[in-house]
């Protein structure tokens, strides 16, 4: 009752005051605090040789990272001088992969990782795939090191938890773009740049999750172990970590993906990798070129998710497992030996180290995927064009409007009320707080316009959440076909999404948003049907028994008991959504993505995009606390 006296209270003021005091700024208009972040920019890169910090600490950081990323790169996927190929060739560098994969992972992952390794050469993206695992492994190698001992100490100390959680938070709400332009500041453009935006992006995974691993290790284990006299490092070393490995391992696998979606995103910052690809494709609607790109980005990243899955479980099997172990070390005994001598076919003959010697499938696969694109828009335009209209015109326009075109102050009033709803007063301060920071910004209007296609795009994952989750929470059928496709969704990295939203309705807000749903419903699905699976079978039964029907169960059982799950589901599909939408700049989403994007190629637009990345880490925040909020207090009730 109360959401809705706002509601009628803001549809009123939005009556009476529309078009006034909506703060617009054109788009190559910028207001002094742009300004201002322009001049930062300038007095960084005048002071990179003059500063100690700068000079010394981050260019030190710079030029390690650098060095590192190039020398891989020789070694692995470019021409090193004098060399017209790398150093070790394509088939040396498979046979590497497929024993380093075999010894962590086992004979199926080994499979895998081959012929993921040559669909790379044969869709000829060899060099920008290897790339882009460099600079994945790179990043992943540095959170590893750092991130599992913050985990071990989260997991002995109140007040490291204390301090790091909110570092943590503030690190996975935060869209993968607005990492990018505040280390341009800092590490200028190229590989270095990459490597520390993917490292930040793939921190917190590992980290939460090491923390976690260790922490349930049996409190009666660690009693007993204590009692005979270890101490707090044998306890660590001999008891915690070897019961907590595979969860640990899981951590990796997550940030092992992270890193991978950032990693491709980082191209706009002069990454090296299968981004650049994908982003000229995008840019220049070439959807050909942009599928077949992609397609080596989705089979990366289901290559890794397998690979790391499977070294995760594999410790455990072999516990298990009655096999003589000495047949394994004589196997990879000779493993080594097969892939030394590839190492050495690679360096000596130029079919073996030369990718473009492969069969090329890439160009006649583009060729199709761009005919078959051409031949849909022209049969369906009429279709997708009216789905794009009728959803546009019908729901999305009037809500921009009923948003943007408000008073500035009236849309602040009523998103304090919201949050004072929905999470009571610390919500609503931290609201506050970040509706004071976009206001700051001077991008209230594109702000808005980007709450407006987040709102829309989760309302309608939500709505698909609800159907499938609770389909899946009460079939098992359903959830043993959805799920596989819903996990497969989680492991491919948000660039890819964009590809078919172009290729079936153009550049425009509604592809943004299509994309942002795809890439958000999976983890809102999970999250609703653990919730209806969570409902006590006996709380089912009794409803079941007293008469009621299938839909009356659901609504007024099974639905009212997972509101917890609901309100969480909407919280990670909120954030989900958000990143892709200001992603979907790119392909004519407009708003602070498109503002962000700008900043990367136009220098004078460089403190408009900044403050745009700002904007949408503090509406990022904002959504987050609320829902956070509202998650906790419906599982209070």
């Amino acid at each position: 009752m109360l959401l809705g006296a706002i509601l009628g209270i803001w549809l009123l003021g939005w009556l009476l005051f529309e078009g006034v005091a909506t703060l617009p700024l054109g788009r190559a208009t910028l207001t002094g605090f742009q300004t201002r972040l322009n001049e930062l920019r300038d007095s960084f890169d005048a002071a990179r040789d003059s500063n100690v910090f700068l000079d010394v600490v981050v260019g030190g950081i710079r030029d390690a990272l650098d060095a590192f990323v190039v020398g891989a790169q020789d070694l692995l996927s470019q021409a090193a001088f004098p060399r017209p190929v790398p150093q070790v060739g394509w088939l040396g560098v498979v046979a590497l992969f497929a024993w380093v994969t075999y010894a962590l992972a086992g004979v199926r992952s080994t499979i895998l990782v081959v012929l993921s390794l040559l669909s790379f050469g044969v869709l000829g993206y060899w060099s920008e795939s290897i790339d882009l695992l460099i600079v994945t492994f790179t990043a992943v190698l540095i959170a590893v090191l750092v991130g599992i001992p913050l985990g071990i100490a989260m997991s002995r100390s109140r007040t490291v938890t204390a301090v790091a959680t909110p570092v943590l938070d503030v690190m996975q709400t935060m869209p993968s773009f607005a990492y990018l332009l505040p280390l341009v500041l800092l590490f200028s453009i190229g590989p270095s740049a990459a490597v520390v935006a993917t490292l930040i992006y793939a921190l917190p995974p590992v980290v939460r999750i090491t923390a976690h691993g260790l922490r349930t290790v049996a409190a009666s284990t660690i009693e007993a172990t204590t009692s005979m006299g270890s101490t707090r490092t044998q306890l660590l070393r001999k008891v915690q970590l070897p019961m907590a490995k595979r969860t640990i391992i899981v951590g990796v696998n997550q940030t092992i993906m992270a890193a991978l979606s950032m990693a491709t995103i980082a191209a706009l910052i002069d990454g090296p990798g299968l981004g650049e690809p994908v982003i000229q494709a995008l840019q220049t609607l070439d959807i050909g070129t942009a599928f077949v790109s992609g397609l080596c980005i989705v089979i990366m990243a289901i290559m890794l998710d397998r690979a790391t899955t499977a070294a995760s479980q594999r410790a455990e099997s072999e516990r298990r497992a009655t096999r003589d172990p000495r047949r394994r070390r004589i196997a990879l005994g000779a493993g080594a030996v097969l892939a030394a001598v590839a190492v050495y076919l690679s360096r000596s003959y130029l079919w073996a180290a030369d990718p473009s010697r492969l069969p090329d499938l890439g160009r006649p696969l583009a060729d199709v995927a761009g005919t078959a694109t051409d031949w849909f828009t022209d049969t369906f335009s009429a279709v997708t064009g009216a789905i794009k209209d009728g959803f546009t015109y019908a729901l999305l326009n009037p809500f921009q409007s009923l948003l943007a075109d408000s008073p500035w102050w009236l849309v602040a009033a009523v998103l304090l009320a919201v949050a004072f709803v929905l999470g009571g007063w610390r919500p609503t301060v931290t609201t506050a707080v970040c509706l004071a920071v976009i206001f700051g910004v001077g991008l209230w209007q594109d702000t808005m316009v980007t709450l407006t296609m987040t709102l829309v795009a989760t309302v309608m994952v939500m709505l698909l959440a609800v159907v499938f989750g609770v389909w899946m929470g009460r079939s098992k059928r359903a959830d043993t076909a959805f799920r596989p496709l819903l996990d497969a969704g989680q492991t491919i990295p948000p660039f890819v999404y964009l590809v078919p939203a172009l290729a079936l309705f153009g550049t425009s807000r509604f592809t943004a948003i299509v994309a942002a749903i795809v890439y958000a419903a999976p983890v809102a699905i999970k999250l609703v049907a653990d919730g209806i699976r969570g409902v006590s079978p006996t709380t089912v039964e009794a409803a079941t028994s007293a008469g009621s029907s299938t839909i009356q169960v659901i609504s007024k059982v099974q639905l009212p008991m997972a509101r917890n799950a609901l309100v969480l589901a909407a919280n990670q599909g909120l954030l989900y959504v958000l990143s892709m939408v200001v992603i979907g700049g790119l392909v004519g989403g407009g708003a602070l993505g498109y503002t962000v994007v700008s900043g990367f190629s136009q220098a004078q637009l460089f403190g408009k995009g900044l403050a745009a990345g700002i904007a949408i880490v503090a509406l990022g925040i904002m959504l987050d606390r609320i829902t956070q909020h509202a998650a906790a207090r419906s599982g209070r009730r």
